[in-house]
């Protein structure tokens, strides 16, 4: 149709005056005076709704999104430029010496660039981030948590910076890296049971969640809070999906020693002030068992809680360079063996090597992970614990 370039640039111009965003549709009704100008050139009423169709369709209808960021690699240009940087702030819910570790090995990598270590509580590294960026500080260049669905609220929010890792693209699953390139799988664990073998029997510990509720572990429990932790919250929205709100009912009668962070109730048993662990971590235990003290792990017959904790850079670092350059190296296959080695965790990196002597994932029945849920449930899950706990 000859006079469809002018018909197209007109709507085009319509919803440029109506200022319509590219997630809405073109208006439906045209202005009349952009319909005269139209009719003036000799267009028909089929003409104007078979343009105006086919202009909606094409160009309007189907949101507008960026293309996905290339791969990139570590070049002397990123070292260089995080170099005249010479510093970057890691904000992340991993156990104090575990982000150390990481933090000493990268700054003798690359010497010349200070790493920062923040370390708090899944949710508390939440709620100062996005109090910090109310409030207009930009202080945080990469972040990882403890509680995947927090990358859900900061990818929508628009806080995250475009950063695919080259190691990611090529060696980790599709669904442990945001297709965006905003985040990704940084580390793996579990929320299992665990006993102090000096207080408890073998053929005495408990084997599933069920186990707990028997009396003779009434004041010889502790347990960590959803509030705090964001491995905690992951397992009691698991939990709760798969075993119900009365699991906890029935577990809150048992006198429960409550602490705040998953890496507490490992502790707790090494020091024998508890008997069990009714949630945690398993890596911790594995550390713990590995250096000699007296802990045994539980994977619970019901299935255990999977844990997966994503990192990315944030688009208002203060230091973007170190910090894209800190989160490439952690997902490499060195920083990931970092945290099989050193920290007993997991990595999806498909090259990573597991250390003789510990179990597969493979080999452990599993609770599904649901980031999404439990950002929808969140809030639920933190009061409706506080008050059949009481804390």
């Amino acid at each position: 149709m000859g006079n469809a370039p002018i018909c197209r640039a007109l709507l085009f111009d319509v919803a440029v005056l109506a200022r319509c965003p590219p997630y809405r549709t073109v208006p439906t009704s045209i202005p009349e005076g952009k319909l005269k100008a139209m009719r003036n050139i000799g267009f028909s009423r089929r003409d104007l709704l078979k343009a105006s169709a086919a202009i909606g369709v094409g160009v309007f209808a189907t949101p507008l999104k960026a293309a996905a960021p290339e791969p990139s690699a570590v070049t002397p240009a990123l070292i260089e430029a995080a170099k005249k940087e010479g510093k970057l702030a890691f904000y992340t819910a991993m156990d104090l010496p575990v982000a150390e570790r990481l933090a000493k090995t990268f700054e003798l990598k690359f010497p010349g660039i200070a790493v920062r270590v923040e370390r708090s509580g899944a949710e508390r590294v939440f709620q100062r981030i996005g109090q910090e960026q109310d409030s207009g500080i930009h202080a945080v260049d990469v972040v990882n948590s403890a509680d995947a669905s927090h990358f859900i609220v900061w990818k929508r929010n628009g806080w995250l910076a475009p950063y695919l890792p080259e190691e990611v693209a090529r060696y980790f699953p599709a669904d442990h890296f945001d297709p965006d390139g905003l985040y990704a799988t940084t580390r793996v664990w579990l929320s299992s049971l665990g006993y102090n073998t000096n207080l408890v029997r073998p053929a005495d510990a408990p084997k599933s969640f069920a186990d707990l509720l028997d009396p003779k572990w009434t004041g010889k429990i502790v347990k960590a809070h959803p509030a705090y932790s964001g491995t905690i919250m992951t397992a009691t929205f698991q939990m709760v999906r798969d075993i119900g709100w009365g699991y906890f009912e029935q577990l809150a009668k048992q006198k429960v020693m409550q602490v705040q962070s998953s890496t507490d109730p490992p502790k707790k048993l090494a020091l024998g002030e508890r008997a069990v662990m009714a949630d945690g971590n398993d890596y911790n235990l594995l550390q713990l068992k590995e250096a000699g003290q007296p802990v045994e792990v539980v994977y619970p017959t019901e299935g255990t809680p999977l844990v997966t904790g994503p990192s990315g850079v944030f688009k208002s670092a203060p230091n973007p360079n170190a910090g894209r350059l800190f989160q490439n190296w952690m997902h490499s296959l060195e920083g990931q063996q970092v945290l099989v080695d050193f920290a007993a965790q997991h990595s999806v990196h498909a090259q990573i090597k597991e250390k003789p002597g510990r179990k597969r994932l493979s080999d452990i029945k599993l609770m599904k992970d649901d980031p999404a849920g439990v950002e929808r449930a969140s809030e639920e899950i933190k009061a409706r614990y506080s008050k059949i706990f009481g804390v």
